[in-house]
């Protein structure tokens, strides 16, 4: 659904059944991805690579629907070939791979991330966040074996297992600009140290205190062309005031030992800024970043710029509870078949944070003010309506329509919407048992 970014003359043909997916990616960029990895079909078969790579993406759409659902309502295979058998879907699958999926979503991320780098800036630098989550897999041999669990301190293990992943996000549009999984045991700051790269110049990263420490804080100073961060200050953190005031201030803080003996490239000390910010509830909160001009970029501004990140773990809730329905675990019961399934749904879930962009634009307002779950549900239902031989010239009406319903209630039911944070209950693992108890 990328009517604007990219037109539908580009696209290579496709068989007609594949219109009401072939709008949202362009055929050159999926042939691109076969043919950069080596995945691309050479025989003629009734699920070749290309629709393969559609199946993948839409079963992230339609969670809850079985995979010859999926296929049978999209119309994802070729016609007068044999039926296609559960069993020739994973084969397909796995002739496939991850490295596809991979490919395309970080070259898609990147196209649809230049559209909207304009928008949603703080004094010309672009705001991002960076956070962990973890995803829950399908209890299989393979799975557990790569990617392990979490464990207890009783010495027992989860019952599923379990994938760590790490995902830099545009906080204006929350599209997933990259991101980086895998096994449990990685840490966090393991996969952050990855994405340094992927973070573009011009850019202010708002990260958690989880994150606080010279390899992620310096490393990213250290790639030059304005690539800018802002953290809350740890308790245990200790510094050396070199300028200003306890309140806004240069400092200096000392390198640990053994994070110069993991990287020896790191210096031995380290300059931020540090500065205090009155939260709404009265509190203070400490603060450091690389904007060092206290002239240019004020505490107040920069505080109110922290509180949005939160908005990626508003995409986290959003992908893991409405997009895949809130199940258990994925589908995939091996490893390349998990990281294929991952890519999908990050491919899908920016898919529709793209439309909901392009909608907003139409409209004149924020993204934010869009529902996702009635994007996600309006998509899905437009696809099903969708005739299989619908022309292209009728491919923008829909398109159309579909922005036309995103944005029809914004004014009505979602004047002035705000986007507190608020506690939930924490779920409890055994409800029969303290319901019992109460009683």
């Amino acid at each position: 659904m990328l009517s604007d970014a990219l037109p539908l003359s580009i696209c290579l043909p496709q068989p007609p059944a594949f219109e009401r997916l072939a709008q949202h990616l362009p055929a050159a960029w999926i042939e691109a991805a076969l043919e950069y990895t080596g995945r691309a079909s050479i025989r003629r078969r009734r699920l070749p690579a290309e629709q393969v790579v559609w199946l993948v993406i839409a079963l992230a759409l339609y969670r809850h629907h079985s995979v010859q659902q999926v296929l049978a309502d999209l119309d994802l295979s070729l016609p007068d070939l044999p039926l296609i058998t559960d069993s020739a879907v994973t084969q397909a699958r796995a002739r496939l791979g991850a490295a596809p999926l991979k490919w395309l979503f970080e070259t898609s991320a990147a196209g649809w991330a230049r559209q909207h780098q304009e928008h949603g800036t703080y004094r010309g630098l672009q705001l991002l966040a960076m956070d962990g989550t973890t995803l829950r897999l399908a209890d299989s041999r393979a799975n557990r074996d790569h990617f392990g669990a979490q464990g207890y301190a009783a010495g027992a293990v989860s019952s599923y297992p379990q994938l760590r992943a790490v995902t830099l996000c545009a906080l204006e549009t929350q599209l997933v600009l990259a991101a980086r999984f895998g096994p449990y045991a990685t840490a966090e700051m393991t996969f952050a140290k990855q994405l340094l790269p992927d973070i573009p110049e011009r850019s202010l990263t708002i990260v958690d205190a989880g994150y606080f420490g010279a390899a992620v804080l310096v490393g990213l100073q250290s790639l030059g062309g304005e690539r800018h961060f802002l953290i809350p200050a740890k308790a245990t953190a200790r510094w050396r005031l070199l300028e200003g005031d306890a309140n806004d201030g240069l400092v200096e803080m000392a390198v640990s030992w053994q994070a110069r003996q993991l990287n020896p490239a790191l210096p031995a000390t380290w300059q931020a800024r540090v500065f205090r910010y009155a939260l709404p509830d009265g509190r203070t909160k400490i603060f450091l970043t690389s904007l060092l001009d206290r002239q240019a970029f004020p505490a107040r501004e920069l505080g109110a710029c922290y509180a949005l990140r939160w908005r990626i773990e508003t995409s986290y809730r959003e992908l893991k509870q409405t997009m895949l329905g809130m199940e258990m675990t994925l589908r995939s019961q091996t490893v390349d078949g998990t990281e294929q399934e991952v890519w999908g749904a990050f491919i899908a879930y920016n898919l529709i944070r793209q439309e909901m962009a392009h909608a907003a634009r139409a409209a004149d307002c924020a993204p934010t003010e869009i529902s996702f779950v009635l994007a996600f549900h309006t998509i899905q239902n437009e696809l099903l309506w969708a005739t299989p031989n619908m022309a292209q010239g009728r491919l923008p009406e829909m398109l159309k329509r579909i922005r036309e319903r995103l944005v029809l209630l914004l004014k009505v039911q979602r004047p002035g919407r705000k986007f507190g944070r608020v506690v939930k209950a924490k779920p409890q693992r055994y409800p029969e048992r303290r319901l019992r108890k109460t009683a």
